[in-house]
């Protein structure tokens, strides 16, 4: 097994678990359960981290988790309800709609 990240969260780190996942590489969330000790251990301690089971998978997991890191930011208009939509959101949060197409 080899580490391939810290997470800043749990939602970071489920995100990152199921990516690789779902990309064939065998891959795990260490540290969960510590998430109850922060305040009492100091928080690098506590950190959650991303391993992967199968060192030949390490640069290609890393990869993924960089390019997932770096995303581009889109910034869109709802071509229903007009709201501004920032980030990488695919659907509008007001009314549902989908992005239009680049």
């Amino acid at each position: 097994m080899k580490r391939v990240a810290k997470a800043n969260g749990i939602v970071e780190a489920t995100l990152w678990h199921d990516m690789l996942t779902a990309a064939g590489i065998e891959a795990s969330v260490q540290r969960m359960f510590l998430q109850g000790s922060v305040g009492e251990v100091p928080p690098h301690e506590a950190a959650l981290e991303i391993w992967v089971q199968h060192e030949e998978q390490f640069v290609r997991a890393r990869e993924l988790i960089d390019d997932l890191r770096s995303a581009p930011q889109r910034h869109w208009f709802c071509s229903s309800c007009k709201e501004q939509i920032d980030g990488g959101f695919e659907q509008c949060w007001n009314c549902g709609a989908l992005m239009p197409s680049l």
